[in-house]
């Protein structure tokens, strides 16, 4: 006898109030040789690194995500007004992170101090959340009693009994738990402050995520 089962999909839905704030940085110049690229690249992560020490922050705390150096260059018209292409240099590309608790104070004293860094950067703020494998968690546990509910009242409707789980069918994927209330801008922006920070005012919204389960259950 063929076994008889009903395939549901459930979804969990929870809203999760940020406590991490993640601040993302691109580093980018323009050296004349390859070597001038690496050294200058090293060089201006370790201003950023004292620029985040002067804030009140681990330096160590400061990450790569990707760096590389790729060729320059720029157009330009000749004496018979043609289009030409010349080297300039070697542009090297760093970007970087770099995480602390969701504190507007201390938040104002990393942007007075990177922007009063000497390194030319775009950086971009993030909320997010500093455990994100129990806010996983917590989303698969409501997706699959989501499921069980949808499931209960399919089999009712039927006349028909929910049996056993016989599968669950979980396609994992990188779930993003954040808000980005500011994207990459320019330290220009953030260089009017006194002593020593800057008067920031951020309420950070909740962050709204939702992830799905499909359940095969057993019917009698």
């Amino acid at each position: 006898m063929k076994e008889r089962t009903i395939r549901v999909t459930g979804k969990g839905k929870i809203s999760v109030k940020p406590d991490t704030i993640r601040i993302n940085i691109n580093a980018s110049k323009v050296f004349k040789e390859y070597e001038q690229a690496v050294e200058g690249s090293a060089e201006e992560t370790g201003l950023l690194r004292e620029a985040i020490a002067r804030a009140g922050l681990d330096p160590k705390s400061l990450k790569t995500t990707h760096f590389g150096i790729d060729t320059e260059y720029e157009s330009y018209r000749d004496k018979k007004d043609r289009y030409r292409s010349r080297f300039v240099g070697y542009r090297y590309n760093h970007s970087l992170y770099f995480q602390f608790e969701n504190d507007n104070k201390l938040l104002g004293r990393v942007l007075y101090e990177l922007a009063h860094c000497s390194v030319d950067v775009k950086f971009s703020l993030m909320h997010t959340v500093k455990d994100e494998e129990a806010v996983k968690n917590e989303l698969l546990a409501k997706a699959v009693e989501d499921s069980r509910a949808k499931a209960e009242a399919l089999t009712r409707a039927a006349g028909v009994s929910l049996g056993e789980i016989q599968l669950i069918d979980y396609s994992w994927g990188e779930l993003q738990i954040y808000s980005e209330p500011m994207r990459y801008m320019d330290m220009e922006c953030a260089k009017i402050g006194c002593a020593g920070s800057i008067d920031i005012d951020i309420e950070a919204d909740d962050i709204d995520v939702q992830d799905t389960v499909t359940v095969v259950w057993e019917i009698a």
